[in-house]
């Protein structure tokens, strides 16, 4: 549902599912943003891309922690793109309390 919200851009649904002293990190372990407020600036800023959209290719779980394989379609300086992206989550009391997410090589599209 969390990756629905982010599709449809709703910042309220996307949010609601990020603990408030959550972590996100660049893989390994450059923190982009602590707590749920600066998680929200950040999306707030992504969600006026046009192109936005995410899509899973592959989920696995374990525990409490759930591995995301996704493509993620964006709206680069340089124009329209992919990036694949693993998101990794570690969960508590059902929201995400921990983050990391490392990204590939970004391929512009062609138009």
């Amino acid at each position: 549902m969390q990756l629905e919200a982010y599709n449809a851009k709703d910042i309220d649904g996307f949010m609601r599912w990020w603990a408030d002293d959550c972590l996100y990190f660049a893989f390994p372990d450059t923190l982009l943003a602590q707590g749920a407020e600066a998680i929200r600036e950040r999306h707030v800023e992504r969600f006026r891309e046009p192109d936005l959209e995410g899509r899973l290719l592959h989920r696995l779980s374990v525990g409490n922690m759930v591995i995301d394989h996704e493509t993620v379609r964006r709206t680069f300086p340089e124009g329209v793109g992919e990036v694949d992206v693993v998101c990794i989550y570690e969960i508590e009391n059902g929201r995400i309390a921990k983050a990391w997410f490392k990204l590939g090589e970004k391929r512009l599209l062609k138009r």
